[in-house]
């Protein structure tokens, strides 16, 4: 009889840990998120983007660092395996100021983001509203760097699409906005979606780490 009931919890212990549920799942190492009211006013998607202006500017400036900087990491991976810690966060702050500034020229948001420069692989909390966040790798694959660009077609082909649909969601939502006061919170998610689908695939093919990124808009 002991044996019995010894056997039966067996099975069921053995059940249970077969139906690991989906939100114990470890996350993907580059994650990007957005939290905000859907009120904006009417008139900011007519100037918001003129005010984003310098915002941009030093974006596209911390882009072109970060180019400079991905090359440096290809080298560092090929010969050592790893990213120097100082330029894997100064790659990641580049990432987050981006999505900072891009959520405010969409009008996604109404406070002006902060001229912030931390270097941090974990995002500082200073923005409330967009948030990136990529998890240091102790490790890479010395050779992936060779091939991840052909791994990561699909993904860009994908991308392509994501981007274009992109385009008339923001038409929409601008029009939504104007006339009604409220970013509709469907074409919000979506464009959230597409940016972290974005961050992941450049994440993966800047070699910052070796996780080949779903095919998913959800965090």
């Amino acid at each position: 009889m002991a044996g019995e009931l010894s056997a039966q919890s067996a099975r069921r212990t053995s059940s249970q840990t077969r139906r690991i549920p989906m939100s114990t799942a470890i996350p993907y190492p580059a994650q990007l998120g957005f939290e905000g009211g859907l009120h904006i006013a009417r008139w900011r998607p007519l100037v918001q983007w003129l005010l984003a202006i310098p915002q941009l500017l030093i974006s596209w400036a911390l882009g072109q660092v970060r180019n400079v900087l991905t090359l440096i990491n290809l080298f560092s991976v090929l010969f050592t395996k790893r990213i120097p810690r100082p330029l894997f966060d100064m790659i990641a702050m580049t990432y987050r100021y981006e999505w900072r500034t891009t959520s405010y020229a969409l009008f996604l948001r109404e406070d002006y983001p902060p001229f912030d420069f931390q270097p941090a692989a974990d995002d500082d909390g200073v923005d409330r509203h967009a948030v990136v966040t990529l998890t240091y790798p102790e490790s890479l694959n010395r050779w992936k760097p060779l091939y991840k660009w052909f791994l990561a077609i699909p993904h860009y082909v994908v991308l392509l699409g994501l981007t274009v649909a992109s385009v008339f969601v923001i038409i929409a939502g601008f029009f939504a906005v104007v006339f009604s006061g409220e970013y509709p919170v469907g074409l919000r998610n979506f464009l959230v979606g597409v940016s972290r689908y974005s961050l992941r695939l450049q994440a993966y093919v800047g070699l910052l780490n070796d996780q080949y990124p779903p095919f998913a808009l959800s965090a």
